[in-house]
């Protein structure tokens, strides 16, 4: 029991001292296009031979990351579904 009490003393004094952390994408170099094509290269793997993956990445190169495709979103990669 003196064990549980000394964890949550110390959980209770760690928690309690934390600073806010900023975790602005701004602040780590977060660049839209790269994350755009990324999620091409994870949506090719996700849906194989239904995605057409060069074509997602093209758009993302002309739109200069402005549309960020997200695999689960059927809106966002329905451009780039085959018919098999």
């Amino acid at each position: 029991m003196i064990g549980f009490i000394t964890l949550v003393f110390f959980l209770f004094n760690t928690i309690g001292n934390m600073e806010p952390v900023n975790a602005d994408p701004a602040n780590f170099g977060f660049n839209s296009m790269d994350v755009c094509i990324e999620n091409c290269a994870q949506c090719k793997n996700m849906l194989g031979q239904w995605f057409q993956g060069p074509l997602c990445a093209q758009s993302c190169i002309q739109q200069r990351g402005q549309f960020i495709p997200d695999c689960e979103d059927f809106a966002s990669i329905a451009p780039f579904l085959t018919k098999i």
